[in-house]
């Protein structure tokens, strides 16, 4: 454990101070003839104390260099390990829990059990996130306070053992040349000399200090506070409505809300453009395969302003916005974007516009709307009523003989409904219906509804009043509003980045006593040029001198 005392300058410095604040004579193992370890200038740092409260603990814990390092190996491996399958949220329509084990096998189930299926998503990766955050924070301010109160509060006359004992060092005799110069004469001359390499110059009673680029040492921590942005922007994408990667898929004619968002997206029409066969290759001819050129979804976006996804009320909509959607030309929307992925070619009934017709008068009632997607809870038509008991998208029957529907796609819809009317009983007669003819066949319509099946038919009257989409359009629905932040924080980074490589903060005193002198140099990389810079400056002073024996003082005299 580290013991301060009161330094003989008469400074008082903090707990943990290894160089005396003020005149910098260091304060433990004043022996010796190593470098000093001058990071932060030797001020106390919290980290440094001993440890009294748990605040201490988590503090001291937290800014651990090696924690911070342990926790960004932990974070890149699980990175690494959220990318071995593909995550849950890049397909649509396909059950992760029997994906991953029919396509990868026991190292897929194993995969989606232990949740790696939704890695960058997963609470315990967000913490690692957080922690890691959390460590930037304190490490910053651990170290960048004591930094500034070091830096902002420079004495210029440093105490002999701190000068000698930098790793750039000299003492000697002021050259004879200056014997008749006075002190101040020969100092201005070195001044003029430091300043010429752009140092700024301070100066008071035979002390000196240059200085430069001082700037360059809160690279770091400008850095630091990039990546603290940077992560705060990645873990804002956790908040509802900032961020969204979704793949739908949208049928021709039929608009379908987007979850999560109060916008409807309408495929208008779906185009695909192939490639004649004199435009393809010869392998492709002889597979005898179409290969799309060019496939378009003409969007409609609209925003809902009422009875939105209300099971018996269609959505009011408000149209926002009519573009083209094609592979990376995608649709742009504020913070929306919806981007083109992949089409299939699946007829699928959208709507039907049957005629009720009352067999036992001749008459035709009609005609009844049906949507396939959200139909109405009851319908009129003439004199009668018909109320939506049960819709079925794929009709089908269980195992014990009931219906039931396969999938939510209307592959072979089947309506049930209450019929009531002139001499219909009041409850009304149960009446089935069954759009598609193929499937008033199979599923045998007119023997489910008997009596009233002869005397009531629903159908169509034409083609003109069935609505069929032929196109599935596959769309990526994205929103990212942190992106702009992401990128904030990476700019902030990198200039802190350029400003910690490219420059060094140097810096030089001079202590001169009587007609003994004594310099001290310092910088937090390159070496070398910094030798140089002194030996240059003390060169055009009369002081000739190898920049290579600067080093630790082995030149003096």
């Amino acid at each position: 454990m580290i013991h301060n005392t009161k330094c003989e300058c008469g400074h008082q410095n903090h707990v943990g101070t290894v160089l005396c604040e003020s005149c910098g004579k260091p304060l433990t193992d004043e022996a010796g003839n190593e470098p000093l370890e001058m990071r932060y200038d030797g001020v106390a740092r919290r980290s440094q104390r001993a440890k009294r409260t748990p605040l201490d603990r988590v503090w001291n814990f937290f800014s651990s260099v090696k924690i911070a390092v342990y926790l960004i190996i932990f974070t890149l491996l699980a990175s690494a390990i959220g990318t071995i399958f593909p995550q849950e949220d890049t397909f649509i329509n396909l059950d992760p829990a029997t994906f991953y084990k029919d396509t990868y096998g026991w190292s897929g189930e194993l995969y989606y059990l232990l949740g790696l299926s939704h890695t960058f998503d997963s609470w315990w990766f967000r913490m690692l996130l957080f922690m890691i955050g959390t460590s930037l924070v304190i490490c910053s301010l651990d170290r960048v306070l004591p930094l500034y109160r070091a830096l902002s509060k420079q004495q210029l006359r440093k105490h002999p053992s701190f000068i000698l004992r930098q790793k750039v060092a000299f003492e000697g005799d002021l050259p004879q040349s200056g014997v008749n110069e006075s002190t101040k004469d020969w100092d201005d001359r070195f001044a003029d000399a430091l300043r010429k390499k752009h140092y700024r110059v301070y100066r008071e009673d035979g002390a000196l200090l240059a200085e430069k680029n001082r700037f360059s040492r809160w690279g770091p921590y400008i850095n630091h506070i990039g990546l603290i942005i940077f992560l705060l922007a990645a873990l804002s994408r956790g908040i509802p409505g900032w961020h969204m990667n979704q793949y739908m898929e949208f049928l021709e004619g039929s608009p379908k809300a987007i979850s999560g968002t109060n916008y409807y997206l309408l495929n208008n029409q779906f185009t695909v453009d192939f490639y004649n066969p004199d435009e393809m290759s010869e392998g492709f001819r002889q597979r005898d395969v179409a290969v799309p050129k060019v496939y378009k979804t003409d969007a409609i976006l609209y925003e809902c302003t009422a009875d939105c996804r209300v099971a018996d009320k269609q959505p009011v909509l408000r149209e926002l916005t009519h573009q083209q959607i094609e592979v990376n030309k995608p649709l742009k929307y504020k913070d929306l974007q919806v981007f083109q992925f992949d089409y299939s070619e699946t007829p699928e009934l959208l709507a039907i516009k049957p005629m009720l017709t009352d067999h036992s008068t001749g008459q035709s009632y009609g005609p009844i709307d049906l949507q396939m997607d959200n139909p109405l809870p009851s319908y009129q038509a003439g004199p009668f009523t018909l109320t939506l008991k049960s819709f079925f998208p794929e009709f089908g029957l269980d195992d014990k003989g009931l219906p039931m529907t396969k999938s939510n796609k209307p592959l072979a819809p089947a309506f049930v409904f209450s019929l009531t009317g002139p001499g219909l009983p009041a409850a009304g007669s149960p009446y089935m219906y069954f759009p598609r003819q193929i499937d008033k066949v199979n599923f045998r319509q007119d023997d489910i509804n008997g009596a009233l099946g002869s005397r009531f038919d629903l159908s169509v009257g034409s083609m003109d009043d069935v609505k069929i989409a032929q196109y599935t359009s596959y769309l990526n629905i994205r929103v990212e509003k942190a992106m702009p932040y992401i990128w904030f924080g990476a700019a902030v980074s990198m200039i802190g980045l350029i400003m910690g490589f490219y420059w060094q903060h140097r810096r030089i005193w001079l202590r001169i006593d009587g007609a003994r002198l004594m310099l001290g140099a310092h910088t937090n990389k390159n070496w070398f040029g910094i030798r140089k810079e002194v030996a240059d400056a003390l060169g055009k002073t009369g002081i000739d001198v190898d920049p290579k024996s600067l080093e630790k003082g082995r030149n003096r005299e």
